[in-house]
């Protein structure tokens, strides 16, 4: 069923006749440097959106509401140790705010209406069609680019499109999953330097780190108005996947590297229908 945009005012009956389980995916994507005059476009779509379709879903008698919310609820960096369900959230940014807001949205109305839900937050996905940093990431490994990250020392969690799919399938129905929020990744996380180097090698290129000075990467940074991109690149931002794997009884289908490497598949693929088209 076709909805059309989707708000505070969406008609969800057509879409909803019948329906026993709902999983929210769709959502206004972040944007580096967003103008705070684009605030309510994201609480629209992603707030009170939400708040719109799970009202909705509370009327029609919907089982279980699986809201895809995302880590950046609960910040934008770690420092000694993972992010936990349990952290008091602190976003830092409308995108993440706005998602926060829908996670409070849902709490309310099964507080009020019984709704039962699921909430998971989940770091970078990767997958077929993943876009932005990820794949201009891809393009770099793949052109055998110098890349000057080669003294790093970070931490990042990722999720592959087919571990997190996989876990929202068990929330849907795990009695254990119901009205929590959890956190999931690959169960590895990775430095940059590695991240490129396992990249290269899924490729079968060279990967090609030069020892930078973390200083002279900021600086170059706050020249060239970068700095954003180099600290996402440098810092940390981990997440606690033992808490949801031991509740849920749940485990990941991929390792780390074997989701990558299904990355990097659909990625040579899509390049190769590219040059043919």
């Amino acid at each position: 069923a076709i909805v059309g945009s989707i708000g505070s005012t969406t008609d969800w009956a057509r879409a909803l006749a019948g329906v026993e389980y709902i999983v929210h995916a769709a959502a206004r994507a972040h944007v580096l440097n967003d103008t705070a005059g684009n605030a309510d476009l994201y609480y629209e779509t992603n707030a009170r959106g939400t708040l719109q379709l799970a009202t909705a879903a509370a009327r029609f008698g919907v089982r279980r509401f699986v809201f895809v919310s995302s880590v950046k609820v609960n910040g934008e960096q770690t420092t000694d140790r993972p992010y936990r369900a349990s952290d008091e959230p602190r976003p830092l940014d409308i995108y993440g705010q706005s998602k926060k807001d829908a996670e409070d949205y849902l709490s309310e109305l099964s507080r009020n209406k019984g709704l039962e839900f699921a909430i998971v937050r989940p770091p970078l996905v990767h997958g077929p069609g993943v876009r932005a940093n990820f794949l201009r990431l891809l393009r770099w490994v793949d052109a055998e680019k110098p890349v000057p990250l080669g003294l790093v020392h970070n931490r990042r969690s990722l999720v592959s499109v087919w571990n997190l799919s996989d876990l929202i399938v068990n929330l849907l129905t795990n009695p254990m999953a119901r009205n929590g929020i959890w956190l999931v990744s690959d169960g590895h996380d990775w430095s940059t330097p590695d991240l490129i180097r396992q990249l290269a090698a899924s490729m079968g290129r060279r990967a090609r780190l030069l020892p930078v000075p973390l200083s002279l990467l900021r600086l170059v940074g706050a020249l060239t108005g970068t700095s954003a991109d180099i600290h996402r690149v440098c810092s940390s931002l981990c997440v606690d996947v033992e808490t949801t794997r031991a509740k849920l009884g749940w485990k990941q289908p991929l390792t780390s590297e074997e989701g990558l490497a299904r990355t990097v598949k659909w990625y040579v693929a899509s390049k190769g229908a590219s040059s043919v088209g």
